[in-house]
């Protein structure tokens, strides 16, 4: 079993609650300077780009992920004497192949919805491919997005799901938990400055959506692929004036966004069918006990858990 695995490794709480600490108090710090300073951080990025171009403030805002992502790799090797296939998955070795199923998945559908509204409504996008700078960017795409990612992925998805697991030692509780707190971790992002709380909803239900898809599958590997993919084409498709990709992309919208329906579209219906596509790919069954059942431990630590409390 994916979460109680992490049984058979270093798992006190305080062991936990260190790195979570570390990321919020980053947290906390960003967003307090930006209200003390009174920053208006779409004003900001503007003048960033304008001075160091779009390709370098990309690549300034991925590296902190890949320092962070080896950074959770240590700390878990070392201090959890844990090994990166157990973070990653419940099975013997990491599946590449359910990487690229999620990838490819999310992949030809955001491309494939992105190209039709591009065609029913050309007037809302503006074409500025340009080789020399899309190369560039595509090469910092192709090495940092999936870092990026795999950072949140891996310290959501993963060492969160397995940590408040073995503490709740339920299924439902870290799946809420992890869902909150990754869509709690973009609230900084432009889109909510620019269309208001409820985009939250999204990020919270990609945060559910991405958790089920753990616990069902037992391991990570299509959270990581997906979300990988997810942000690949954000950067190098379409971007926009009130993103937190602005790219050398394809595309360019220019259309000045709502807050409708739309918004929940991919919560509300788009997630549902992926969840139904990997679920008839890989055979789910078990859904009660894989989302809602308990967590057991070994039967040593269960005697020191009677122990503690006599």
């Amino acid at each position: 079993m994916y979460i109680a695995q992490a049984y058979n490794y270093l798992h006190d709480w305080w062991r936990y609650l260190i790195p979570v600490a570390g990321l919020a108090s980053l947290f906390v710090f960003n967003m307090a300077i930006i209200a003390i300073m009174d920053i208006d951080t779409e004003a900001f990025m503007k003048e960033q780009i304008e001075a160091k171009g779009s390709n370098r403030v990309f690549l300034e805002n991925m590296i902190p992920f890949a320092l962070f992502l080896g950074a959770l790799f240590v700390w878990v090797k070392f201090v959890h004497k844990q090994t990166i296939r157990a973070l990653t998955t419940s099975r013997k070795k990491i599946d590449w192949g359910r990487f690229g199923f999620g990838f490819f998945l999310i992949f030809i559908a955001t491309v494939g919805t992105t190209l039709l509204s591009y065609y029913t409504a050309p007037e809302n996008f503006v074409v500025q491919f340009d080789l020399v700078p899309f190369l560039i960017l595509a090469l910092i795409t192709i090495v940092f997005i999936p870092l990026q990612t795999s950072f949140e992925e891996y310290m959501f998805r993963g060492y969160l799901m397995q940590g408040i697991g073995v503490m709740a030692r339920n299924r439902w509780v870290p799946l809420i938990l992890t869902s909150v707190l990754f869509g709690s971790l973009h609230f900084m992002n432009p889109e909510v400055d620019k269309l208001g709380n409820v985009i939250m909803i999204y990020y919270i239900g990609t945060g559910l959506f991405l958790g089920i898809i753990t616990l069902m599958d037992e391991g990570l590997e299509l959270a990581l692929g997906f979300h990988a993919g997810n942000n690949v084409v954000a950067s190098l498709l379409v971007t926009s004036d009130w993103t937190v990709f602005q790219t050398h992309s394809i595309l360019k919208e220019i259309s000045e966004p709502s807050t409708g329906f739309h918004i929940l579209i991919p919560v509300l219906i788009m997630y549902p069918i992926f969840i139904g596509l990997m679920a008839w790919r890989y055979k789910w069954t078990g859904w009660k006990n894989k989302l809602f059942g308990n967590i057991e431990p070994p039967p040593e630590e269960e005697t020191e858990i009677t122990e503690m409390f006599n």
